[in-house]
């Protein structure tokens, strides 16, 4: 096996692994405000299990991120130690933003689902600002999307 290829399968387990590391502590912190809210306000239940889902995305950004650079062709044994490093390179990036974006994504919704809970109104504008993390994990995913295209 190549210096390359081991490049890109580590590339390709970070991608995977802290993208989906990241939506599951996400994913748990909502899930977590959604046990102490529901002890509050119980009819709230389909607001606070919307924004418990929000951070799961991130790890679906890591898998597509797989599944294009694996669908492009390049995995051979001729492929250069450049693409290798491309590969690794874009699965660090997707999945370290993907880590870090969706535990601060599960943090804000973890805190609208409080407020909820508590009889606030803050369910559309718990959304709003739940995206903007949102937002740098879809960044790096197009940035792995236009490096598989480079390669």
């Amino acid at each position: 096996m190549t210096t390359a290829i081991i490049l890109a399968y580590a590339g390709f387990a970070l991608m995977l692994g802290l993208a989906g590391v990241g939506s599951a502590i996400g994913v748990s912190i909502g899930g977590n405000a959604t046990i102490g809210a529901l002890k509050k306000n119980d009819g709230a239940f389909g607001s606070y299990m919307i924004l418990s889902a929000m951070p799961s995305t991130q790890g679906l950004y890591g898998f597509a991120g797989f599944f294009i650079i694996n669908s492009s062709g390049v995995m051979s044994e001729q492929m250069t130690i450049m693409q290798g490093m491309a590969i690794f390179a874009a699965g660090f990036a997707l999945g370290l933003v993907g880590l870090i974006s969706a535990i601060q994504q599960g943090k804000i919704c973890a805190n609208g689902i409080a407020s909820i809970g508590a009889g606030y109104d803050v369910f559309g504008r718990t959304l709003v600002l739940a995206v903007f993390p949102e937002l740098y994990a879809i960044v790096a995913f197009a940035a792995t999307f236009l490096i598989s295209a480079g390669l």
